[in-house]
């Protein structure tokens, strides 16, 4: 008798291996893949609710099938390699990690004809707990069982059965079975239809020969495909040349990987339709790592650039490996995750950084003209200083809108010529403050003369719409009526104690004051990202409640 031999702790592994951080949807995929892998060309998954609350997950899939050894093998804890290693099942592990993640107790039936003989096994976690042993279970097939796979495989093909679902849910439910619990399950199954949509794009696509083509069904619904990049709308930035990266192993061969970046329209220029296909969100830029076809990884910088930026949210980088770079990429088991050696975080940031940056310059541009396209009301300012007489405003002698001067008393004497602005025919609720798009100097406001059909000129502020300080802090206050007239009353106090107390040797003084405000300003804002209208939305519902 071997000594040395230590065997591991039945009850304890099995249930410990339960924990390896599968969500839902990362389990159901792992089952997918070993379909696909079989050679299936359908894959149907059904979510059940019992009445009184028990849960089933069935997946079934017409591929090659399975005889008795065959079966047991594949049951096996460290399942031996498949004969095709470019398959997407990898560890020998997926079925039975990815099931117990879930449920307690998984069985698997199998037949690879119409002819041939069913094959079944389940593993019971409850049952080896009492056996302290490795033990599987050996059932006859019922009534039950031979409907199931007729439905979901057809003659042939495999089916797995995920019973005793105990993490199905999130939480349990006071009405097991209930229109709560109907509810969650629901929502369990849309959520997987959008991950398996993304997933398996490519095998999904009929249109696209680089896999072969899968049905899908997640409880009798055919899953379409979502392409991530959008090609008929996106831009493909990347040169032929760009496009392949060579990995040296540590056995000194060298591997291929492809790699393409897109840079997706912005999404005011697209239709509500077409909104809904890009789903162009900040967690959606980034990475999408596909292995053998199949998406392992999506969204996200992976330490090649910081955090998502909502400048960067139309970026996302295709990029696509064999199996033979799985040890460099160091794939999980869940096949969910990789990570890149810091030699290649730096050469792909190289490769894509002025991607990036063209991203979002075409993100900032568009999002800073619709920014300047929104209103801001400035309304309650100008009521505020129109009925308050006792502010101390210059005395006004004349103005010339042609030669953009203004004469007038102030605290430095009489007669006193001002270059400014001068507006006529003001529309007398902006008459005292208004923004506008005429500000060419790069200053956040500038004192002006202004008058209206009917009074005469009188002091007031422009304030400069494509200033960041405008286009960031503005808008997002634009749903708070104190805030704007609080930065309205400031803005216009600076500019009539500008016009109170300049002259012709401090006005190029005041006009230095101006700019290095502005500068500073725009340079604090540099890092703000421009808001969106799912932002102003939220802010302005904010307001109303």
């Amino acid at each position: 008798m071997n000594d040395l031999i230590n065997q591991p702790d039945a009850p304890r592994l099995i249930y410990g291996l339960r924990d390896t951080g599968y969500s839902f949807n990362t389990a159901a995929a792992d089952i997918i893949d070993n379909s696909i892998a079989a050679n299936a060309s359908e894959v149907n998954v059904r979510i059940e609710l019992a009445e009184d609350g028990r849960k089933f997950v069935c997946f079934g899939d017409n591929g090659d099938g399975m005889n008795g050894e065959m079966l047991f093998n594949a049951m096996r804890y460290g399942a031996p390699a498949r004969a095709n290693l470019a398959s997407l099942g990898k560890f020998g592990l997926g079925l039975k990690t990815a099931s117990s993640s879930v449920c307690l107790r998984f069985t698997v039936i199998s037949r690879q004809s119409d002819e041939a003989d069913f094959a079944k096994l389940a593993w019971d976690l409850e049952h080896v707990e009492e056996q302290n042993q490795w033990e599987m279970l050996r059932e006859e097939m019922t009534a039950d069982d031979y409907e199931l796979f007729e439905e979901l495989c057809g003659d042939k093909g495999t089916l797995v059965v995920w019973s005793k679902c105990d993490r199905l849910l999130s939480k349990e439910y006071d009405d097991p079975g209930g229109a709560r619990e109907q509810a969650a399950i629901r929502r369990l199954g849309e959520r997987l239809i959008d991950h398996v949509a993304l997933i398996y794009y490519r095998f999904l696509d009929e249109g696209d020969d680089r896999e072969r083509h899968v049905s899908i069904s997640v409880n009798g619904e055919q899953v379409r495909p979502w392409n991530p990049f959008y090609p008929e709308k996106a831009d493909q930035v990347l040169s032929p040349e760009q496009q392949k990266l060579e990995i040296e192993l540590e056995d000194g061969s060298v591997e291929t990987a492809q790699i393409r970046a897109w840079i997706l329209p912005n999404r005011r220029d697209l239709t509500k339709d077409e909104q809904k296909v890009a789903n162009i969100t900040n967690r959606g830029q980034g990475f999408y790592i596909h292995r053998e076809g199949r998406v392992i990884q999506q969204g996200g910088w992976l330490g090649v650039f910081g955090a998502v930026e909502p400048h960067t949210s139309l970026l996302r980088v295709e990029f696509d490996f064999t199996h033979k770079l799985d040890e460099a990429f160091k794939v999980d088991v869940k096949k969910s995750k990789i990570l890149f050696d810091p030699a290649l975080e730096e050469a792909l940031k190289t490769l894509l950084q002025p991607t990036y940056r063209e991203a979002g310059n075409r993100y900032r541009r568009k999002e800073k003209a619709a920014a300047v396209e929104r209103g801001v009301d400035h309304g309650s300012a100008n009521k505020v200083i129109g009925n308050t007489p006792s502010t101390k405003k210059p005395d006004v002698q004349s103005a010339d809108a042609s030669q953009k001067t203004a004469t007038l008393n102030n605290n430095r004497g009489a007669g006193i010529k001002l270059r400014v602005p001068v507006d006529t025919h003001v529309n007398p609720d902006s008459i005292h403050v208004e923004a506008v798009e005429t500000i060419t100097s790069g200053d956040l406001w500038e004192p002006a003369m202004r008058s209206d059909a009917e009074s005469g000129f009188v002091a007031g502020v422009r304030i400069n719409k494509h200033h960041d300080f405008y286009l960031k802090i503005y808008q997002r206050a634009a749903a708070s009526g104190y805030a704007v007239e609080g930065m309205d009353l400031l803005l216009w106090a600076f500019a009539v104690a500008e016009q109170n107390n300049t002259n012709d040797d401090l006005e190029p003084i005041f006009e230095d004051i101006r700019n290095e405000i502005s500068t500073n300003l725009k340079k604090l804002l540099r890092e703000v990202p421009l808001p969106d209208d799912e932002e102003l939305t939220e802010a302005g519902d904010e307001e109303g409640d």
